[in-house]
């Protein structure tokens, strides 16, 4: 079993069991970085991470800086499936495996939307 990024009827396979989704807030233009697994139960989140704050963007009480980003474990049950929005009017989502970050578009196209990350059946 491994990680899929799905956008309609196109499905690309990852290879992994865990990946990072990052992306850059709009305004602040602070990374944001959230660690994904396939689970049993689903897709948990292992981690949160930001490089700052502000416009939204505060880390939550319980959050530790970090090598210089807030860290956190979100809690949030395990999920079927992360769904991804890419409106064109920021920088593509980055999409890390095993120490690479590629931008979403090495995967599927720039158009795609909504991105779906799931568990691959």
């Amino acid at each position: 079993m491994s990680l899929c990024l799905a956008a309609g009827a196109l499905v690309v396979a990852l290879g992994r069991s865990e990946i990072t989704l990052g992306w850059r807030h709009s305004v602040q233009k602070t990374l944001w970085e959230e660690v994904w697994r396939e689970t049993p139960k689903g897709l948990e989140i292992v981690e949160a991470r930001i490089e700052g704050s502000g416009a939204g963007m505060d880390p939550p009480d319980g959050a530790r800086l970090v090598d210089g980003f807030w860290r956190w474990h979100p809690a949030l049950p395990a999920l079927r499936e992360v769904v991804m929005r890419r409106s064109g009017a920021t920088a593509d989502w980055r999409i890390c495996t095993g120490g690479a970050c590629r931008p979403m578009a090495d995967y599927l196209p720039t158009d795609a939307d909504p991105v779906t990350l799931k568990i691959c059946g």
